[in-house]
């Protein structure tokens, strides 16, 4: 069930403009898992070009990648709602697109983000399952 209140305030107001370095890194190592390095590696160089940030709401994002909600006392949801409470921004959510939806870095911050609101968009970087070029 979302949070109400305080957090309610705070659930459109609590995103970076661009991800943080460390984003792409934790991107590749988990696409790795599921593509291998090279193909992996692909995807993140697409990432790392893509300046266009789209938005969707996080309730959508879990279902099209078929993800359970994280609790808010999973620890890492935990950190980032206490984040948020902090004034601290999160950083953007990178996606591949395809059946599923890969959540390649910030599952933990899409959860955080329904907790605060399940309708606030949340801003993402999305490339193609296979990348263009």
């Amino acid at each position: 069930m979302p949070m109400r209140g305080a957090w309610r305030a705070l659930a459109g107001e609590h995103w970076k403009d661009e991800p943080e370095a460390q984003d792409f890194p934790a991107a590749e190592s988990y696409l790795s898992l599921l593509i291998g390095p090279a193909a992996a590696a692909g995807l993140v160089k697409a990432m790392r070009k893509e300046h266009t940030v789209q938005h969707y709401a996080a309730k959508d994002i879990l279902r099209a990648a078929g993800l359970a909600l994280l609790g808010p006392d999973d620890p890492e949801v935990a950190a980032d709602l206490e984040k948020v409470k902090l004034g601290k921004r999160l950083s953007p959510v990178l996606l591949v697109q395809g059946i599923p939806l890969w959540v390649a870095d910030g599952y933990h911050r899409v959860c955080a983000s329904y907790h605060l609101d399940e309708k606030t968009l949340v801003p993402c970087l999305m490339v193609a399952r296979t990348p263009k070029g």
